[in-house]
């Protein structure tokens, strides 16, 4: 006789929520996940107000890895708006900020920072002071800044550096074809430091553009001269760079046409090659195209 089949056991009923403990809703939980993406940067903590500057690492402090990628995005966007290879910054430090997640899952950064000028031959020290407001949105490339920074210079000696700048490149017989600046010693020879402040500059366009929350860039290398005309008022630039990507440590050629001529808009058109994707970015911006903000006091 054959054995009788056994009955399955009943499902078990989840418990009920005990009284005056809801469930947690569906928006909270979007929330608390993209919280944590907005802090998917190796080595960070839970954002939080920070007690201030001289704090990274502590309980409570900012995490700083977020916030140094919102300073440099940032300056990226600052140096391309500016327009000036004579005033071009770099970040010194953070001093102090905090993140936020709002209810459409994006990444509010408030930060202060201090950047110092870009160049080996600067050696004076000098550092301004710079607040900022930074939003990624989920994950996304070219975040939303406003930033404003005490000035490094006279605003007449900028404009007197980058008109001498501009000589010195109107005269320069640049190396079209295969280059490599720096050389493979790191070198730049002192005559060519015009086409490389140039290429900083368009170069930081596309840095700031292709910035995330979990992805930075900087310009390893200018790798050819494409094009450099400078039989017409402006420097008609065509040139490729490499850029290293951050976390990924690939090496992206992106190939960049600016147009620079002191005191005016800098306009830069890009394109660049994947090497993890199938896909290929591409862009362009005209330094005026958008109105300078004002970053909201914290």
């Amino acid at each position: 006789m054959p054995p009788a089949a056994s009955t399955p056991p009943a499902a078990s009923t989840p418990p009920a929520p005990r009284p005056g403990v809801p469930r947690p809703s569906a928006l909270g939980l979007a929330l608390a996940l993209a919280l944590a993406l907005c802090l998917a940067v190796p080595g960070l903590q839970a954002a939080g107000p920070g007690p201030g500057p001289g704090s990274p690492g502590v309980p409570g402090a900012p995490p700083p890895g977020l916030l140094r990628q919102a300073a440099r995005a940032a300056l990226h966007f600052l140096n391309f708006r500016a327009g000036s290879p004579s005033g071009l910054r770099v970040l010194a430090a953070v001093l102090r900020g905090r993140a936020a997640v709002d209810a459409r899952r994006t990444c509010r950064v408030d930060l202060e920072f201090t950047a110092e000028r870009y160049g080996p031959e600067v050696a004076d020290g000098r550092l301004g002071r710079c607040s900022a407001r930074v939003v990624f949105r989920h994950q996304k490339p070219r975040p939303a800044v406003n930033v404003t920074c005490t000035r490094f210079m006279e605003t007449s000696r900028r404009r007197r550096e980058d008109f001498l700048l501009y000589k010195r490149a109107k005269r320069l017989q640049a190396p079209l074809g295969a280059t490599s600046i720096p050389d493979s010693h790191g070198w730049i020879d002192p005559s060519l430091r015009p086409i490389w402040d140039l290429a900083f500059l368009g170069s930081s366009y596309v840095m700031w553009e292709r910035t995330t929350q979990t992805l930075h860039y900087y310009m390893a290398q200018l790798s050819s001269v494409n094009q450099w005309k400078t039989n017409e008022d402006a420097i008609d630039f065509d040139y490729t760079v490499l850029l290293h990507e951050f976390s990924t440590q690939e090496i992206i050629p992106c190939r960049i046409h600016l147009v620079w001529y002191p005191g005016k808009p800098l306009k830069v058109k890009y394109h660049c090659q994947e090497l993890h994707t199938a896909q290929e970015g591409s862009g362009t911006e005209e330094g005026s195209a958008v109105a300078p903000t004002q970053p909201n006091n914290f």
